[in-house]
């Protein structure tokens, strides 16, 4: 008789060359599961947090109201209940799903309570003052200036015109004088790295910790104490940009140290002189990030009243010449009404700073759209081709 022929299995990959035994396999086939990703949310998942926090909250009022002897104050039963919310959390996530699951949720968790008391703040700040801005904000506000109002006056008489027009201004002539200056010194620093690098870099490093009323001082004595220039918006945008320089020069040399050297190299290789590759080539790719560091300048002087206060003058009538005259603008405008006794004018400075907010916001979007203007693909013409244009 002849032995009975053995059918030979199959060679499972990933078994090292090793034969599954005889009886591996022959029951009923396993359906393979899908792999399960921690960050995916499902409605289980949503009920299971529900569940924790119902449970901690519970657990938390047995504690406070039948255990403990003395009174439930509020900010120790939150913290308790969140306390307590963490690791029953952590259990039942455990239990349902696995550890690497249960993890990654507490991680979760406290990753979204860091973040919610860091975001909570602006938004009672941004909306405390919207809630008491939008009291005396009205047409009035931005067409009349405080010329002919009174300390008794209602808060909706008057106007702040004078205010955001010599804002606008002194921030538009001290972004004109630091922006070159700023971006200059910053290709000075990435591009050149001269000898007086480490200097320059030194100095623009010490003066971003440099008090607000430091500036307003140097011009101050420069040019308004010896009698050379009377108090006007120019001395103001003076010393708002002596402000705004370190900012946009260390953001802006850190923006042009992030351009790939290839892109350079390769326009140094088509025979283009240094320059015209730093012109066309390096400060073009940067151009995003040179319009953030514009934003930081921005956002370092516009709400400064120290350096204003002592340059500027203040004014309550118009004046749109910053050259000559005493000019206003909207920090000096809320310190000057937010120092009376009267509460009309104090109702207006909440209006002065719900003005200031939304000017910010408004160059935000500017500088943003002025940023990224002209990012799309940029059209060709290659000459002897018909004047075809092809896109790149």
């Amino acid at each position: 008789m002849t032995a009975p022929e053995t059918k030979a299995l199959p060679i499972a990959p990933g078994t090292g060359g090793r034969r599954p035994a005889s009886g591996a396999g022959t029951g009923p086939s396993r359906t393979a599961q899908p792999r399960r990703r921690p960050r995916a949310w499902r409605w289980s998942d949503v009920l299971e947090t529900a569940g924790a926090l119902a449970a901690a909250f519970f657990l938390t009022w047995l504690l406070f109201t039948r255990l403990l002897p003395f009174r439930v104050m509020p900010v120790a039963f939150a913290v308790a209940w969140y306390a307590l919310f963490l690791p029953i959390h952590w259990f039942v996530t455990k239990d349902g799903q696995g550890r690497a699951v249960a993890k990654d949720r507490l991680v979760t968790v406290l990753i979204g309570t860091g973040a919610a008391f860091a975001f909570t703040p602006i938004v009672f700040v941004v909306g405390y003052v919207a809630y008491r801005g939008l009291k005396v904000l009205g047409p009035s506000f931005f067409t009349e200036t405080m010329q002919i109002v009174g300390p008794l006056s209602k808060a909706t008489e008057g106007g702040a015109l004078h205010s955001i027009i010599g804002t606008l201004e002194q921030l538009a002539l001290a972004t004109a004088i630091a922006v070159p200056l700023g971006v200059l010194t910053a290709v000075y620093l990435s591009e050149i790295q001269g000898p007086l690098a480490r200097p320059v870099r030194l100095v623009a490093d010490a003066m971003t910790a440099l008090p607000s009323i430091v500036a307003g001082l140097f011009v101050y004595s420069l040019l308004i104490k010896p009698h050379l220039w009377l108090q006007s918006g120019i001395l103001g945008s003076l010393a708002l940009a002596i402000l705004m320089l370190p900012t946009v020069t260390i953001t802006a040399e850190q923006v042009l140290r992030v351009v790939p050297g290839s892109l350079r190299e390769a326009a140094l290789a088509l025979g283009a002189p240094y320059w015209r590759s730093v012109l066309m080539v390096v400060l073009p790719t940067a151009r995003a990030g040179l319009a953030t560091a514009v934003i930081l300048g921005m956002a370092r002087v516009v709400g400064e009243t120290a350096p204003v206060l002592m340059t500027t003058g203040g004014t309550t009538v118009l004046n749109t010449n910053p050259f000559a005259g005493h000019q206003d603008n909207l920090p000096l405008f809320v310190f000057t009404q937010i120092r009376s006794s009267q509460e009309t004018q104090v109702e207006r400075a909440w209006g002065g700073a719900l003005i200031l907010l939304i000017v910010v916001l408004l160059l935000f979007v500017l500088a943003r759209i002025a940023g990224s203007a002209g990012s799309g693909r940029r059209r060709v013409r290659f000459p002897g081709r018909g004047g075809q244009r092809r896109g790149r």
